[in-house]
C-alpha cells in the first residue's frame, strides 16, 4: 500500500498501540502526535478513544485540538469513543462534543441484555458506505460501549443489541465506527484498508 501522512490524534485516553499496529500491519506507519500542524497537515486522521465523552472533550479542549479537529478537510475517521466525540452532544456527561456530525449519542437500550454491549456482533451497511466495500453483507466486528449513536440520517451501518443503533456515521469527511477495527480481524484490516484508499468522491456525501 503507499505511504500516506497518517495521523493518529494522542487523545490521552485510548489505547493507541492497537490502533497504530494495525496500520502498520497494512504497510502504513503512522504518527502518534496531539500537535494540531501535524495533524492538520496529514492525508488522513484517525480519532481513537475509550473512557467517557465528558473526560475526553476535556482532554481535547486542554490540548487545544477542538477548533483544528473541527475544521478538517480530509478523512477523519472516528473509533469506539472517537465517533462519539464527532456528533453534537452526548448524554454521557451531558456534554457538548465536536458537533461535525449531526447527530447525538444516549445510553443504549439494551432492555435485559448486559452492559457495558462487549464482544462481537454483526454490522450491516445502511446506504452506500465505502468503508465496507469488499466484506461480507453482514461483516463481524468487535464492540465495547455503553452508550450508542441513535439512528439517522448520517447512519451508514447498523447493529443491533436490544435496540438497533448506529454502527457507523458519517458527514462529508467525517467516518465513525463504534466498534474497533483494530480489534476486529480480517473485517476490521479491510474497513481500514478502505478507509486509506477513500477517493474524493468518497468524501463529498
Amino acid at each position: 500500500m503507499t505511504q500516506q501522512n497518517l495521523v493518529i490524534v494522542d487523545t490521552a485516553c485510548a489505547n493507541l498501540s492497537s490502533v497504530r499496529f494495525a496500520f502498520e500491519r497494512l504497510g502504513v506507519t503512522p504518527d502518534v502526535t496531539a500537535d494540531a500542524a501535524r495533524i492538520a497537515a496529514a492525508d488522513r486522521v484517525i480519532l481513537p478513544g475509550v473512557g467517557t465523552a465528558q473526560a475526553a472533550m476535556r482532554n481535547l479542549q486542554r490540548l487545544e485540538l477542538v477548533e483544528t479537529l473541527q475544521s478538517l478537510q480530509q478523512p477523519v475517521l472516528g473509533i469506539c469513543l472517537g465517533m462519539q466525540l464527532l456528533t453534537d452532544w452526548s448524554a454521557e456527561g451531558e456534554v457538548n462534543c465536536l458537533g461535525v456530525i449531526p447527530a447525538q449519542t444516549v445510553r443504549l437500550q439494551a432492555g435485559e441484555l448486559p452492559l457495558p454491549h462487549m464482544g462481537w456482533n454483526t454490522v450491516s451497511a445502511v446506504g452506500d458506505n465505502p468503508l465496507l466495500r469488499n466484506m461480507d453483507a453482514e461483516a463481524w466486528f468487535y464492540f465495547v460501549h455503553s452508550f450508542a449513536v441513535a439512528k439517522d440520517d448520517s447512519t451508514i451501518a447498523q447493529c443491533r443489541y436490544g435496540q438497533e443503533f448506529a454502527a457507523m456515521i458519517r458527514h462529508k469527511n467525517y467516518f465513525g465506527a463504534q466498534f474497533h477495527p483494530e480489534r476486529s480481524g480480517q473485517a476490521g484490516a479491510q474497513l481500514l484498508k478502505n478507509f486509506l484508499e477513500l477517493t474524493d468522491a468518497d468524501t463529498r456525501a
